[in-house]
């Protein structure tokens, strides 16, 4: 919560904890316990208290009365920060629905904030303008909204058929866990990346070779997040079908985090909510050159026994990024095909394609044929198959 808070732009002066076994329904905490809460927020000068929990309406409205400041909950919070960092238009609308229906049951508390607070954490970024509205008015622009998205994820399917043939990676994980630097690492390529909470709100997909004659389209998406709020994971959604359509997930984890246990168990929670059933799977263990060869040495021994494909990666160490980009490969290799050729002698241009597309496992002249027994992709092996003088025997055992 005190990452989030700073994310946000406000420092924390002060925290204030209760064991609570059931939500008190007029202030979620006890009505003595906002007594106490009250003193403290008169004795620290705050001017903001932020709740790690979802309040609901009634029970912001009766905090507010009580403490006689602005009272946030941790969905609103997130939502803020989201506002915060969006960028493309895109992002922009999936921001602007969660905000609206966050704050649908909630306008009357934030009508009254607008009569006498302008800006700040809560009250800014898309959507604002549209809390001087009537409930009629925001369900209407709700509507819009969600149109607009399904344009937006039509859009992205189209995308995805023009990429068919093409091997899809997708970097998922808890937020901070290094995801944008990996990609960044992997393609060269010049991309926005922090040390923070949300730094980037915006997939990007980009080109990487892998070497050894191998590429693939990496997409970082979005970071997850302990008690993501659902109103996000909803308008996420298109940004997120990315993910779900790759043909190997990558769980990014950071592994110089103490309990890094618990974050990749919440990403994996957020995935079985979502329902993503992709092709393959794949836990990085990023930031492996903040640890000690004996942490290191631990936490290997730990993921052996708990996972089946995982790698170590980091992203400051020159040759960091190799164990992954050999473990894509490696993937890539297991989904071809093996199957044996006979092509002309004369068919230059054939066997460069072979080599070129594919891997050449053996090779025999046959005065005017050549006989290879090579691995292909399946886009490939159509192309070969449709080819002229190209003879293709079933699979190599």
């Amino acid at each position: 919560m005190e990452s989030l808070t700073d994310t946000a732009g406000a420092e924390v002066i002060a925290t204030f904890e209760q064991q609570v076994r059931s939500p008190h329904p007029a202030y979620y905490i006890g009505s003595g316990k906002a007594e106490e809460l009250r003193s403290v927020v008169a004795s620290s000068g705050a001017s903001l208290v932020i709740f790690d929990e979802d309040l609901s309406p009634v029970q912001g409205q009766n905090l507010e009365d009580t403490l006689g400041v602005r009272v946030m909950d941790r969905t609103e919070l997130i939502i803020d920060i989201f506002a915060l960092r969006a960028r493309t238009a895109e992002a922009k609308m999936q921001v602007e629905l969660a905000q609206l229906q966050y704050l649908m049951p909630r306008l009357t508390r934030m009508w009254n904030h607008l009569s006498r607070i302008r800006g700040g954490i809560g009250l800014r970024g898309p959507g604002e303008t549209q809390l001087e509205t009537d409930r009629r008015t925001i369900r209407r622009k709700i509507s819009d909204l969600k149109r607009r998205l399904e344009k937006v994820a039509r859009q992205r399917e189209i995308e995805r058929k023009g990429r068919v043939g093409e091997f899809r990676v997708a970097l998922v994980g808890y937020t901070n866990a290094g995801k944008s630097s990996i990609l960044a690492g992997l393609s060269g390529s010049d991309l926005f990346v922090e040390d923070r909470l949300f730094a980037t709100l915006d997939p990007a997909t980009r080109a990487v070779d892998l070497g050894e004659g191998f590429h693939a389209l990496v997409t970082d998406t979005v970071g997850f997040i302990r008690k993501l709020p659902h109103h996000l994971v909803a308008s996420f959604g298109a940004t997120l079908e990315e993910a779900n359509e790759a043909d190997l997930l990558c769980n990014v984890v950071d592994v110089s985090f103490e309990r890094w246990e618990e974050q990749y168990e919440v990403v994996e929670g957020v995935l079985a909510e979502l329902h993503f059933n992709p092709k393959g799977r794949l836990v990085v263990f990023n930031k492996v050159d903040r640890l000690t060869h004996t942490e290191q040495a631990a936490i290997e021994q730990r993921a052996a026994a708990l996972l089946d494909a995982h790698v170590f990666t980091s992203t400051v160490e020159p040759t960091g990024l190799e164990p992954l980009r050999t473990k894509l490969r490696e993937t890539i290799r297991r989904r071809w095909s093996i199957v044996t050729l006979t092509i002309p002698a004369s068919a230059g241009g054939v066997l460069a394609e072979i080599y070129r597309e594919g891997e050449v496992l053996t090779r025999e002249e046959g005065g005017t044929s050549i006989r290879l027994t090579a691995r292909l992709p399946a886009d490939a092996l159509g192309r070969l198959r449709a080819r002229d003088g190209v003879a293709i025997e079933a699979p190599a055992a």
